[in-house]
């Protein structure tokens, strides 16, 4: 696992969420430079940083350090939902149990 792949999906879902550096590192409590050093994969990280940095952009920590590598196995689709925000991810779930409800009554 290189440091720099891991910062560079952190930039990437940072920008996905438009959140500017220094949101992110205030919501992670992490000063904007080190957030930068992550970024660019200068400095690595802790695993209490990394589960901070992973709840703040709404993903597992296992896409942060690994990317699609850690959807291997999995179908796309729970792929998809495991990396959705809680919100999406219970309205995923209603959508789900509404389908599979009609699918029975067929």
């Amino acid at each position: 696992m290189s440091d720099n792949l891991a910062g560079q999906r952190i930039r990437e879902l940072r920008e996905m969420h438009k959140y500017t550096r220094e949101a992110l590192a205030e919501k992670v409590r992490i000063s904007d430079k080190f957030l930068y050093e992550i970024e660019t994969g200068r400095k690595g990280f802790s695993a209490e940083v990394l589960c901070r940095l992973s709840d703040a952009l709404s993903v597992s920590c296992d896409y942060i350090m690994m990317g699609d590598n850690a959807c291997q196995g999995m179908e796309k689709e729970l792929c998809v939902l495991k990396m959705a925000d809680p919100r999406q991810r219970s309205r995923m779930q209603d959508i789900l149990r509404i389908l599979s409800e009609l699918c029975a009554e067929l």
